[in-house]
């Protein structure tokens, strides 16, 4: 336990906003090579905007049959906004810096890890693994979406990146869409020539008002989440922007959804007198698994081998696991006891970093024997 800790410690105290992962992936490269094993980074850095690539690893299999798999997670953080000073305190690791801990998904990272270096200690037997190592998660899963998916000679699996209990397994996570709207009116004097303006505040706030907000069913849910407009309080508005969000499990409802909201910009821009230009974005596509699914099935008997109950669920946001689902390679997100993730109050306990590694271990071991 000793080991995992030591090193999520290590690691949790090394800043890595989306785009500077530079030192996460040097201490995870040092880690992997300090075990005899070969790491590559791709190019992916410039394109994405990081400075850093995608790492990846390959444990070759030994005593041959069973499954290869693949396990990732990304080095990337939500922008912490104060120190990073984790700390345990009965057998919880918090962040005394009031800001996050990095959990999400440097429990993961480590998980990997701590299991690569018992894998290779003890000479376990296994039928092939591989490790990546993304960026940019946190901000539209770039690095997994410029990682070459056709180097991994596994075909299915795992991210740790759900917040809850262990023993969660997410099923299905949705398809997003992200909508950028910019509102042009007519600048004026405020006081003074009034009539002669078009506010691009006063349209865009009427679009917000005409929205569906939030929780629209139980598939799909939409959100404004930036709002930027003006130049001077005395001068009426000649821009607006918004930058909004749409997500469903439902791949119809989101293109509706997504339809719905840019009419709903048009037309309150035309009751101003403006004009808008929109931008939709792919975001991440959705998935659904299935309990039957071979990469489910195998999850559940490593769970359930380390002691844990299963609860199956959907997920509202997305991770890795959507873009190697979206690629042909079924890959499932499991829970790893991370809790109040992205906020001051993150935390997680001891005895759940050992128990993910005990967790990745189980997978191994059960892909070997054909389970």
């Amino acid at each position: 336990m000793a080991d995992a800790l030591s090193l999520f410690l290590e690691l949790a105290a090394i800043p890595s906003p989306p785009g500077e992962e530079r030192a996460m992936a040097d201490r995870v490269t040092r880690e992997l090579v300090g075990l005899g094993l070969e790491v590559e980074e791709d190019d992916a850095g410039p394109t994405i905007g990081s400075d850093s690539g995608n790492l990846f690893c390959r444990l070759p299999g030994r005593n041959g049959g069973g499954t290869p798999v693949f396990f990732c997670a990304h080095l990337d953080t939500v922008p912490p906004d104060g120190p990073l000073e984790p700390v345990v305190e009965d057998g919880v690791v918090r962040n005394a810096g009031g800001t996050i801990l990095g959990a999400d998904n440097k429990a993961a990272v480590v998980a990997m890890l701590e299991a690569a270096r018992r894998i290779v200690a003890d000479g376990r037997p296994h039928s092939g693994i591989e490790l990546v190592f993304t960026q940019k998660e946190e901000v539209g899963l770039l690095g997994a979406g410029a990682f070459d998916h056709t180097r991994l000679e596994a075909q299915l699996g795992y991210v740790f990146d759900n917040a809850g209990p262990i023993g969660g397994v997410v099923l299905g996570a949705p398809y997003g869409r992200t909508i950028s709207a910019r509102f042009h009116g007519r600048a004026a004097h405020a006081g003074m020539y009034p009539e002669e303006g078009r506010s691009a505040i006063a349209a865009a706030a009427r679009a917000v008002a005409d929205l569906r907000l939030g929780r629209i069913d139980e598939e799909t849910s939409a959100n404004v989440g930036l709002i930027d407009g003006g130049t001077a309080r005395n001068i009426i508005p000649e821009w607006c922007t918004l930058e909004a969000e749409a997500r469903s499990h439902d791949a119809r409802k989101i293109a509706d959804l997504v339809q719905e909201m840019l009419d709903a910009f048009s037309f309150a821009a035309s009751l101003e007198d403006c004009t808008v230009e929109t931008e939709v974005g792919e975001g991440y596509p959705g998935y659904r698994l299935r309990r039957e699914d071979p990469v489910v099935r195998l999850a559940t008997g490593a769970l359930e081998r380390c002691g844990y109950e299963i609860t199956t669920s959907l997920s509202g946001g997305g991770a890795d696991a959507n873009v190697f689902n979206s690629r042909g390679l079924p890959c499932l997100n499991i829970a790893n006891g991370m809790t109040a993730i992205h906020t001051p109050d993150e935390h997680i306990a001891v005895a759940d970093l050992e128990g993910m590694v005990e967790v990745t271990l189980a997978l191994v071991e059960l892909a070997h024997d054909g389970a």
